[in-house]
């Protein structure tokens, strides 16, 4: 049986408190930041702290604003203040340089809180991007024209899900600031070094999605591993090796 810790929690004026679990360890911190309406409980995320935990590295989980065991409404929560909630615990627990790893949504404010870190704190601020299923710009991709239609009249679309009991929301809220904040357009001006993990059977975020980041991001070293049979989650035992093997070989600067 998998041992529950009870989360800490990062008190913020005006915002929700935010609940988190954190490791001291040396080199880059590690981050993960999960996907939609997930949270800091999944396999990947304890997977990576007690690797981390064991190897003696910096490591940091979250869960977002109305999210997991964290305080507020997920209805009242978009993309941007879901990157602030991300900064917020860089900024708290995080010195020096991060290595980002982000999972399907996650891998959207990935890509969105390194370019602001950079962009405040320099180039040297973030060591790395490791990219689980990068869902960037899934506002735009991933619903249809009558899907978008139902958002923005209605205020928010429900969906049926395999991954939970409770449907998927999307609220016009956060479609809005999704729409506002899309990579894919132009290029993205990151050059730390990029890994991308994607299986080839993932049936919400196409494989093609990974390919179009790698041609987007100015970095000069990025690499897109196609992992196959891999669906979504790549959460298989094989998978969460591969993924704690790529984010060993970045925390090491290889």
């Amino acid at each position: 049986m998998t041992e529950v810790f009870a989360p800490d929690y990062l008190e913020r004026q005006g915002r929700p408190r935010l609940a988190y679990r954190h490791v001291a360890g040396t080199g880059p911190t590690i981050v993960f930041l999960p996907g939609y309406m997930s949270d800091m409980a999944g396999g990947k995320a304890t997977a990576l702290f007690d690797w981390s935990a064991a190897e003696g590295r910096a490591c940091l989980l979250l869960d977002y604003a109305g999210c997991g065991s964290s305080d507020g409404l997920f209805a009242e929560q978009n993309l941007l203040d879901w990157r602030g909630d991300v900064l917020d615990l860089i900024d708290a627990r995080a010195a020096g340089p991060v290595i980002i790893v982000g999972s399907s949504m996650g891998g959207w404010l990935m890509l969105l809180t390194a370019l602001a870190l950079v962009q405040r704190d320099g180039p040297a601020r973030v060591a790395g991007l490791v990219g689980i299923a990068a869902a960037p710009d899934f506002t735009d991709w991933g619903f249809s024209d009558a899907e978008k239609a139902i958002i923005l009249a209605e205020g928010e679309l429900r969906e049926e899900t395999s991954y939970s009991d409770q449907p998927y929301v999307t609220t016009r809220g956060f479609f809005q600031s999704g729409q506002a904040n899309r990579l894919l357009t132009s290029e993205i001006p990151l050059t730390c070094p990029v890994r991308l993990l994607h299986g080839q059977e993932d049936g919400d975020v196409p494989p093609d999605i990974s390919l179009r980041l790698s041609a987007a991001l100015a970095s000069d070293d990025v690499q897109v591993t196609l992992v196959k049979g891999g669906d979504h989650r790549l959460s298989r035992e094989t998978d969460i090796a591969l993924l704690i093997d790529t984010v060993a070989r970045l925390a090491a600067g290889n």
